[in-house]
């Protein structure tokens, strides 16, 4: 039997009469960029995630270039993240000539580690006026008194909504307003998902200053190509990033500011608005395809061998606690797994083999090898298995038997 990571062919069988007909609405209309569907779909992302302002754009990758460039981040400042995350993450912040700053993740959730955050704030950074710098020499400690050129300005914090579950954003809160940085929330895994937080259900991407998403078509809210989304809650600021959008254009052929070509495609809208009414059943599909794996793996002993994916809003009265971008489980005998599963035909994925600070582009930053081990741990260890929303209780019945052989 063949069991796929991610097949989309049932979706798109159920959807395929309503996109076709969104599609030949934006032929018909000659409104193919900045047009009516992008208007109504980002009024449903604001609907749908309870944010003041959504923009479309044309990726999640220049969605967070965009709030990057709107918020004036550039040389001479810095980004704390983490490094378990896609590539996208650590690149943008770099491609505007800022510095990545990684910290490691929580090995439960392998969310950004607000106890790491803490740490690497009171320890390596230090409050100069107003300012929050970072000063440290290329692969050394911290410089203990930097000059101008060596300090870098700390501006703001991006917790990363790994594989569809919210980071501990209250704690993440706290610790940003106590430094007066501001959080940037990659969500572009995380759509729907929600957080306990100070006593309301808050969801993923409309918790910080933005926050942004990748409607990349492997996503949970997936286009037929590239497309993204920002939230964010100040008016301001969502002036901007619709300028920024369109090249810094307002109006238009005057340029107050140099933006980009992030603009999202009327095509890619009109096929989100068919498919957002479903995602709330997608993710509760998915949230039933992974409680029959742990009941599964929890019947036949298995949970000895392999460490499931954490819950920790699970009892919190969240609809959406988890929305399972992927299923991740985590074993030290994780290529040999990998490779029985392979060979009888089930696909499996790695996210990530290699963190962030270990990547020959960021060498620069005077990162090494065991800097950061629960990240590199994570590399070694988590496996992807098959879900999506349509997957059979057959194909998953097969998969867990494959794992349980393979511990026997």
């Amino acid at each position: 039997m063949r069991v796929s990571l991610l097949d989309l062919r049932e979706q798109y069988r159920t959807l395929a009469e309503p996109i076709r007909q969104a599609i030949d609405d934006v032929l018909t209309s000659n409104r193919f960029i900045l047009g009516p569907k992008g208007e109504a779909f980002e009024k449903a992302i604001r609907a749908y995630c309870k944010a003041p302002h959504a923009i479309g754009v044309s990726s999640g990758t220049d969605a967070f270039l965009a709030i990057l460039m709107a918020l004036g981040i550039g040389p001479g400042d810095a980004v704390v993240t983490t490094p378990y995350t896609f590539f996208a993450t650590g690149g943008c912040i770099a491609r505007v000539g800022a510095k990545p700053l990684f910290v490691d993740i929580d090995p439960a959730t392998y969310n950004i580690s607000p106890t790491a955050l803490e740490a690497f704030l009171e320890n390596e950074c230090k409050t100069v006026g107003k300012n929050v710098v970072f000063a440290r020499a290329q692969g050394g400690k911290p410089v203990a008194s930097p000059t101008d050129d060596q300090r870098l300005r700390v501006r703001a914090i991006v917790p990363v909504h790994l594989f569809g579950l919210c980071c501990e954003m209250e704690a993440i809160h706290q610790i940003s307003e106590h430094y007066q940085l501001d959080v940037i929330e990659d969500a572009a895994q995380a759509i729907g998902a929600e957080y306990p937080l100070a006593g309301k259900t808050a969801r993923a991407g409309a918790m910080g200053e933005a926050g942004f998403f990748s409607f990349y078509p492997s996503k949970n809210l997936g286009a037929a190509g590239d497309a993204g989304m920002i939230v964010c809650r100040d008016n301001q600021m969502a002036r901007e990033l619709r300028s920024f959008r369109d090249h810094g254009m307002e109006p238009r052929y005057y340029h107050s500011a140099i933006g980009g070509n992030f603009r999202l495609d009327e095509i890619q809208a009109a096929i989100l608005a068919v498919k957002l009414p479903h995602l709330e059943s997608w993710s509760a599909a998915r949230r039933a395809a992974a409680d029959f794996y742990g009941a599964e793996y929890a019947q036949l002993g298995v949970t000895e061998k392999i460490v499931l994916p954490a819950e920790p809003y699970r009892d919190r009265g969240l609809t959406n606690h988890h929305i399972y971008h992927q299923y991740v489980i985590r074993t030290p005998m994780r290529d040999a797994l990998r490779q029985h599963l392979a060979e009888r035909e089930i696909e499996t994925a790695i996210y990530y083999p290699l963190g962030l600070h270990e990547q020959k582009c960021f060498a620069y930053l005077g990162y090494r090898k065991g800097d950061f081990p629960e990240t590199e741990r994570a590399a070694r260890e988590t496996l992807a298995l098959p879900i999506y929303p349509e997957i059979s209780r057959e194909a998953q019945r097969y998969v867990i038997g494959a794992i349980a052989e393979f511990f026997e």
